[in-house]
């Protein structure tokens, strides 16, 4: 009986210096924070601010268990009992300090990102920029995860006993996972190629297996591409390294707009130069670079007329083509009807009738 209470009252008092070490971690959390607030709205930047807020689960459970550590001797835990403790608190430890790093690295993709303003105007560089950072902090995020989850496994010591088994036959199985990850390892490489080279950057216009939509997200595996009637192209990243595609803004978002009229021979093309400028100045999807037609083409029966205009984005001249087309073809048909394509045939008067 008096050993029962003896082991009662070690288990009530090391429950109490958990508990108290823990409320005092609480305090000393909130005070560090606190002091944090005070001296981040001191400073206009916003960083400091994301940091504190962000910050604080991280710092939270690292400090507590860090308390924790140091206080275990004191707990009058022994024992395999005290082994399970520090292994559980080396757990928390690790995974804390993962956790945090992640978070920074979040804290750091807005905080550079909030510095470009990709739906302005002119967004060349804060594509570029944005895509870059997207993708590196995916790398970043992957290689501390793994790390993290190294060190966790490394913690137990059957688990490094396995990894000693591994490394003697470090040939044979890195031939085997070479082989069965060749695919993917070649994803990520491809991703990291393509954030450094920028081939292709977030919101970029492409033609991609004959369909036109814009790139909406990059991944370290994959491209997603919105498709112009709302529809989702994905395609592996190592794609658009090894595949021939369009990219009508690579190095600016402005763009030529085609628009082709087919006209009989009796259509004067000067009127039509001229209702085109008028067109094209009345709209607030011209650019102003460029306004030109030009017979493009004859062919039998008809000629080929060729409008050429310009945009500040390939959506802006696909309006701008579609007003052009319809405000055209409705002038030649009040002013010039008879110069819309024709039919012509010839009669001759036979003995039987006219054929």
């Amino acid at each position: 009986m008096e050993g029962l209470a003896h082991s009662a009252e070690s288990f009530i008092f090391g429950l109490g210096v958990i508990c108290a070490s823990i409320l005092v971690a609480l305090i000393i959390h909130f005070a560090l924070f606190k002091m944090g607030d005070r001296l981040s709205r001191r400073t206009e930047s916003t960083l400091d601010d994301s940091v504190i807020r962000y910050g604080r689960g991280p710092a939270r459970l690292f400090i507590v268990v860090l308390v924790l550590y140091y206080v275990s001797p004191i707990t009058g835990i022994s024992g395999q009992h005290m082994t399970f403790f520090k292994q559980l608190l080396s757990l928390l430890l690790i995974t804390s300090l993962v956790w945090f790093l992640i978070t920074m690295t979040s804290v750091f993709e807005m905080y550079l990102l909030s510095k470009f303003d990709i739906s302005a105007k002119d967004n060349l560089r804060a594509r570029a920029v944005t895509t870059q950072i997207r993708i590196i902090k995916r790398v970043i995020v992957v290689i501390v995860s793994i790390l993290g989850l190294g060190i966790v496994l490394m913690t137990f010591g059957s688990v490094r006993q396995v990894g000693t088994s591994i490394l003697a036959s470090a040939g044979i199985i890195g031939i085997i996972v070479g082989v069965a990850a060749q695919k993917t390892i070649a994803n990520l490489l491809a991703g990291i190629q393509i954030a450094v080279t920028q081939p292709i950057r977030l919101d970029d216009v492409v033609v991609v297996e004959n369909e036109w939509g814009r790139v909406e997200e990059i991944t370290l595996t994959y491209v997603v591409v919105k498709i112009w009637d709302q529809r989702r192209l994905v395609l592996p990243i190592i794609y658009f390294l090894e595949h021939p595609f369009q990219n009508w803004t690579r190095t600016t978002s402005e763009i030529l707009g085609t628009v082709y009229f087919l006209v009989d021979y009796t259509m004067p093309v000067s009127p039509l130069r001229s209702e085109l400028e008028r067109i094209v100045r009345q709209t607030d999807t011209w650019d102003g670079r460029v306004c030109a037609l030009q017979v493009t083409d004859l062919k039998e029966g008809v000629m080929e007329l060729r409008a050429l205009v310009s945009a500040v984005d390939s959506s802006k001249a696909w309006e701008l083509r579609c007003t052009v087309r319809e405000k055209m073809i409705d002038f030649i048909r009040r002013n010039y009807p008879g110069s819309l394509p024709l039919f012509r045939a010839t009669l001759h008067k036979t003995e039987g009738g006219v054929s």
